[in-house]
């Protein structure tokens, strides 16, 4: 099976320093990603596990398996002393393999070489199960598996939680023509309505091909600007050409863009930062068209976006 992106062996070690491959991220928006991940993940094995012959984990960002949480020294007056905390938990990785009934293959894809060496490490501490470790891009490693796979017989979760707008509409299309893949889509609607800056004259070529690259149209554009009016009989209206769409536009042009594309979207859960601020949005598709699958879907995914 011939891939693009480098594999490596599942019998290969590696020494590597642990402080290279320390993965700092976090608050509770975070936790509640993970949460709502984990409860799908165990719902998804559980109802499934005697229906298909193979039900596979795919993380296209895997980092480390784990997350370093620090928490900062206080000393004042009112609080006594606490020195500087280094915490670690569980990041995506380790909860899929965590996960009962076990997932019969799991699959972690990680563009870093320090975070693929912590995953190395990390399936060491799995012996016997069926781990592949995917270095390079996320877009060629994905599509590379679904080219490389007869879909038959297979169910898969893929975890989408990229850094900024790594994730090209080329691939949604690639997942969703398998009919055999849920897919949970973390998408920064910090990073877009940054991207998509307020004046259009100060948003370079990038930056727009960027997000037509994720959204896969142009349409955002009139989407989310207004345009200036033009001389009519009573004379030339000044109106300033800037972005009109607020964080709540946004998050309805990604849902409609990927209704168009999956048979079932669910309304997607909204993070926060730790001052209220929306962050991201956390979407559930659902590739497989079949009245069936998305029913058994949308009710596990529905009541865990919802608890």
């Amino acid at each position: 099976m011939s891939r693009a992106s480098f594999i490596i062996g599942r019998n290969s070690t590696s020494n590597g320093d642990n402080a290279l491959s320390d993965h700092e991220f976090g608050n509770v928006s975070t936790d509640l990603k993970l949460s709502l991940i984990e409860a799908y993940l165990k719902a998804f094995t559980t109802a499934l596990r005697s229906q298909f012959p193979e039900l596979w984990y795919i993380d296209a960002f895997a980092g480390t398996g784990e997350r370093v949480i620090k928490q900062n020294a206080i000393a004042d007056d009112l609080m006594p002393g606490r020195e500087e905390r280094i915490e670690r938990r569980r990041g995506s990785a380790r909860i899929a393999l965590d996960i009962e009934p076990a997932f019969n293959r799991v699959i972690f894809m990680e563009k870093k070489k320090a975070y693929c060496k912590a995953l190395e490490r990390l399936r060491e501490q799995y012996p016997g199960r069926r781990i592949d470790i995917v270095r390079g891009d996320a877009n060629t490693a994905i599509e590379s598996e679904i080219d490389s796979m007869k879909w038959v017989g297979k169910r898969a979760v893929i975890f989408l939680d990229p850094y900024g707008m790594a994730v090209n509409w080329s691939t949604l299309q690639r997942i969703r023509q398998t009919e055999a893949i849920d897919v949970w889509y973390l998408v920064s609607l910090a990073g877009l309505f940054r991207q998509a800056t307020r004046d259009p004259d100060k948003m370079d070529e990038k930056k727009r091909a960027a997000i037509t690259r994720m959204l896969g149209t142009d349409d955002w554009i009139d989407a989310w600007y207004n345009r200036p009016q033009k001389d009519d009989l009573f004379g030339t209206h000044d109106q300033t050409y800037q972005r009109i769409a607020d964080v709540e536009a946004i998050e309805k042009f990604v849902e409609a863009r990927l209704k168009s594309l999956f048979p079932k979207v669910l309304p997607p859960k909204r993070l926060k930062n730790g001052s209220g601020v929306p962050m991201f949005s956390l979407f559930l598709a659902i590739s497989n068209p079949a009245p069936k699958a998305i029913g058994l879907a949308t009710k596990i995914g529905s009541s865990i976006l919802k608890a």
